[in-house]
């Protein structure tokens, strides 16, 4: 019998978990995300980032991280656009990705070779307690969504036996608290966001963090918890779904309470900066500006093709209104 948050670390995390041997992104796989949409989302974070080097917010020698990189595709394209605005800085800057997972280290040392080769100063590290820097801008594309959670309903929580069934015992008191707070007693409560915030507050003297992630600041009071596999969408608790048959093999996951992370990041002595939808982040960022120069330079016909891909990021009807970009600092 274990609970819900320990199943589903292990249905992600373990050595044969989705994430090491199972996630496809993109067309081909079970999800998209906004990365595999298209570059321009790199490019607009990459755009936000150049700005504060501009203001003087962040030195040209500081670090960019991605955390939860996948195939790090994100920094990636980050990288490249910084090196577009200004090439030398891909010289100055330090580039890093914290990865737990052998197996996407190796992918992701594998893609930075291939497409930078010795022209960047890159590391990883496999843990956040192993990162001391001075200064950074750290990104993260979708992570809070894949923290294990408890599932709470009527001041009980979900446990999982070895039949792969739900059942409901009472539940810990610091999980009644946290609902309690957000005045929830039905859903999911996120396990490990106060952990998670108070390592990123002590490896960093000084960082950005943006972050973004489905979800809202106002709990539903019920179930979010489901599970992707090939764009397909299964609530957890749909009678067709055979939990046995998708453990490991493909993506579970859930709304983010952003009223949640706030208080996690800002307990651990985080400033919140800003909380916007994806559209407005990304407008803000200058996602239009970058599909302007594409007009200019390469043409009317590549401008069509990755307008319609940043529709897909913008329009409120499909990622714009529904995912959230959330900032936080430590100045």
């Amino acid at each position: 019998m274990k609970k819900f948050s320990e199943f589903m670390h292990e249905w992600l995390y373990a050595k044969d978990g989705y994430y090491a041997n199972q996630m496809q992104i993109g067309k081909s796989g079970d999800f998209f995300t906004s990365v595999s949409v298209t570059p321009l989302f790199g490019g607009a974070i990459a755009k936000y980032i150049y700005s504060h080097i501009q203001e003087g917010k962040l030195s040209p020698t500081a670090t960019i991280m991605e955390i939860g990189a996948h195939q790090g595709y994100l920094l990636a394209d980050i990288i490249q656009f910084l090196y577009t605005f200004e090439p030398n800085l891909i010289n100055t800057l330090q580039f890093a990705i914290v990865e737990p997972i052998e197996k996407l280290r190796n992918l992701q040392s594998k893609y930075m070779q291939e497409s930078f080769g010795y022209a960047i100063k890159f590391r990883h590290y496999t843990s956040l307690d192993e990162v001391k820097q001075k200064e950074a801008f750290v990104v993260a594309n979708e992570i809070f969504d894949a923290f294990g959670c408890e599932l709470l309903f009527k001041g009980k929580q979900a446990y999982v036996n070895s039949e792969f069934q739900i059942e409901w015992k009472e539940a810990d008191p610091n999980i009644l608290a946290l609902a309690k707070e957000f005045g929830q007693i039905k859903g999911e409560i996120a396990i490990g966001y106060e952990e998670f915030a108070q390592k990123m507050f002590n490896a960093f003297e000084k960082i950005d963090f943006i972050t973004c992630d489905y979800g809202d600041l106002e709990v539903r009071n019920d179930f979010s918890i489901r599970v992707y596999t090939k764009h397909q969408v299964y609530p957890f608790f749909d009678e067709k779904l055979d939990i046995k048959k998708v453990y490991k093999r493909s993506d579970i996951t859930y709304d983010v309470n952003f009223s949640h992370l706030k208080k996690a990041f800002s307990e651990a002595g985080f400033e919140i900066v800003s909380y916007k939808t994806q559209l407005a982040a990304l407008v803000e960022f200058g996602i239009m500006d970058l599909l302007e120069e594409i007009l200019e330079r390469k043409g009317y016909e590549l401008y069509k093709q990755e307008l319609e891909k940043v529709k897909i990021l913008i329009s409120p009807s499909q990622m714009g209104e529904r995912f959230k970009m959330i900032h936080f600092a430590k100045r």
